[in-house]
């Protein structure tokens, strides 16, 4: 089968990693991502819901790559927080945010806040354009967890030292890559998303 190229829409090689470990059984499908093309763009997050970011960072950066982009956007809901930081979890803690300081500062938000009271869920929603911009069809994915009150393992990235499954009593951080690619939310988006992209090669 002939390659098909496929660009994820942004710069974060740890998201692009964890694709890539994703779609390995499908050699055919060749994913690299912004870094690799100097002349892609920043797609503004204007949108207010998971799938608006991704359809706006997979249509324009389609439209101005002329390439078949996937758009991904994802983020941590917690309950006590009424469903922040949402879609503004990587810039939770200011424009300038890292990992350590949005971590900080969900903890702060969580301080007091008993364990029973602190579930959340992982969302991640994938749309895939063609080289016009055009959304060819998108999908949506939740995991289901708890913040703990520390950070615990040094695995994943984001939110994953602080985001226990509670059937298996660790984090994401933990848990590791393998167990992630099971049962993360990203890796439930891929398994709706891969089956329809593979009928689309097919037409």
């Amino acid at each position: 089968m002939a390659k098909f190229r496929l660009i994820l829409g942004t710069r974060n090689s740890k998201k692009l990693s964890e694709l890539q470990r994703l779609l390995a059984p499908y050699p055919h499908i060749n994913l690299g991502c912004l870094a690799d093309i100097p002349d892609s763009i920043e797609v503004e997050e204007t949108g207010t819901t998971f799938e608006e970011n991704a359809i706006l960072k997979a249509a324009v950066q389609a439209r101005h790559l002329r390439q078949w982009v996937l758009g991904e956007d994802s983020g941590i809901s917690v309950d006590a927080l009424g469903g922040a930081p949402g879609v503004y979890s990587a810039r939770f803690s200011g424009d300038n945010a890292t990992d350590e300081s949005n971590n900080g500062m969900l903890l702060e938000k969580l301080a007091g806040i008993p364990m029973e009271k602190r579930t959340a869920w992982y969302t991640c929603h994938m749309a895939l354009a063609d080289p016009l911009g055009e959304i060819k069809f998108s999908c949506e994915a939740r995991c289901y967890g708890r913040i703990l009150t520390e950070q615990k393992g040094t695995g994943g990235f984001g939110y994953d030292p602080m985001f226990e499954i509670p059937e298996y009593h660790r984090t994401f951080g933990e848990l590791g890559d393998t167990v992630k690619s099971i049962l993360s939310h990203r890796a439930r988006a891929n398994r709706m998303f891969v089956p329809q992209l593979l009928a689309l090669l097919k037409t």
